[in-house]
């Protein structure tokens, strides 16, 4: 087991930096990118990182001109300081909510047609009781590289997060499958999920194939049609224009079923639903405001968005 032990001791506050240091090299795989995201020089990283070493008497990474990896010890180390960072962000975004004095900027990436709907609800309130806080919302259907594109939370429908991001459940969302009324009429309406696979389908670039449950039965049917987009939106203009069925997301299609522009069918099957995540490098250390963000939607997001 690891001992943290020293001859001399700095101050608590370099040895956290210290701490962020190693751990976002540890992460990353890199000083060069470790250095960009912390807003330092690479030299600063390295000493830190070396300063760390020392305080410790032990060697945390190995270096070479190519790669940077992590020894026997520095892995052991890695999930221990984890946890310190992460209760001292905890800890000092607490503080400054009960303050009010959160302060800077949080880039968000999510999809398209979340952000216009939950999303952007959800932070004009946040941003009425934060009036220091900047919020860019980077709007967009695919999956963004956190690293590359500096995002400090990226919000993501799925029901199996990546193993190598740090994942925090938000909401299920609930979702239907509809037509619109005209569409039904000209082609009639399936009774079983299995007949999708003759229907034209309206299909996301993510999921052609559509699960539908019965009697703790799963149906599981591989659908195609003319149209395969990576919008939501565009996929329900699709279906209310009369081109084929859609699978939505409920938040979404609510509006349009309640306003009689779609019908949903198969509703004695229970459509599978999928999990919104928050997902972010690490939770090792996170700036305090965006530690409250994601606290705050986390608790705002406690009801399940699922068809009545």
């Amino acid at each position: 087991m690891m001992q943290i032990v020293s001859k001399s001791e700095p101050n608590s506050m370099d040895r956290i930096t210290a701490i962020k240091s190693f751990v976002e090299v540890a992460h990353l795989s890199s000083f060069t990118k470790a250095a960009e995201k912390l807003n330092l020089s690479r030299l600063q990283v390295s000493r830190h990182v070396q300063e760390l070493e020392q305080w410790l008497e032990q060697r945390l990474l190995h270096r070479t001109t190519r790669k940077v990896s992590l020894t026997q010890q520095g892995e052991q180390a890695l999930r221990r300081f984890e946890r310190i960072l992460d209760e001292t962000s905890a800890l000092i975004a607490q503080s400054y909510a009960n303050k009010s004095e959160l302060r800077g900027t949080i880039k968000v990436s999510s999809p398209i047609g979340f952000s216009q709907t939950m999303l952007i609800a959800a932070v004009s309130q946040f941003l009425k009781e934060h009036s220091g806080v900047k919020i860019d919302i980077h709007a967009n259907d695919s999956f963004s590289n956190l690293v590359d594109e500096r995002i400090d939370i990226a919000l993501r429908y799925t029901n199996l997060p990546d193993d190598n991001l740090i994942a925090r459940p938000l909401m299920k969302i609930g979702a239907c499958i509809c037509a619109s009324p005209n569409y039904l009429k000209i082609h009639g309406v399936p009774n079983t999920p299995s007949e999708l696979a003759e229907y034209p389908c309206l299909v996301h670039l993510t999921n052609d194939r559509w699960r539908c449950v019965k009697d703790d039965k799963v149906h599981s049917v591989k659908v195609s049609g003319p149209l395969v987009c990576n919008d939501v939106r565009t996929l329900v203009a699709a279906a209310m224009s009369g081109v084929g069925v859609a699978l939505l997301p409920y938040d979404i299609a609510r509006t349009h079923i309640n306003e009689g522009a779609l019908i949903p069918i198969l509703e004695d099957y229970h459509i599978a639903s999928s999990q919104l995540w928050a997902v972010y490098l690490s939770r090792s250390y996170q700036q305090p405001v965006v530690r409250a963000f994601i606290d705050y939607l986390a608790a705002l997001w406690l009801e399940d968005i699922e068809p009545h």
